[in-house]
């Protein structure tokens, strides 16, 4: 089992609650880990990553602290394992789309199409949840 370090930042609790579910899906050596506090060598040691953020404003990533977080390891998150999850309240979906491309250009390998859950995870989103991280522990 590969050990799976999982990043999120949460505005409103939603995601935090998906990032819980996929680091309780990956195991007991699962490491949560809120964006302001993960550095750059988080990922560099990680088997395996799950990354966390709700859609913002026009269906982007929350820009003071996941963007640059994700800028920052553009250059180190290649050939890594790497699922995505958030939730959303608005739009198509549109920004994890946008963020599946982007790290699938840093040469990512994502293992899904993105984990999108509308408004507060229920059991279903949360048990998807809990799937994406077996899936990343395997």
């Amino acid at each position: 089992m590969k050990k799976v370090t999982v990043i999120y930042w949460s505005g409103t609790g939603n995601t935090k609650m998906m990032a819980e579910a996929v680091a309780e899906g990956a195991g007991s050596d699962a490491k949560l880990i809120d964006v302001d506090s993960a550095k750059k060598e988080d990922i560099i040691n990680a088997q395996a990553i799950a990354l966390g953020c709700p859609s913002m404003g026009a269906e982007v990533l929350e820009e003071g602290s996941m963007e640059p977080f994700i800028e920052s390891i553009s250059g180190v998150i290649s050939g890594k394992p790497v699922g995505l999850f958030g939730s959303y309240d608005w739009g198509d979906g549109q920004w994890m789309k946008d963020w599946v491309e982007r790290m699938e250009d840093c040469g990512a390998n994502v293992i899904n199409e993105g984990l999108t859950v509308h408004l507060t995870p229920e059991d279903e989103g949360l048990e998807a949840c809990r799937d994406l991280g077996k899936d990343l522990a395997k």
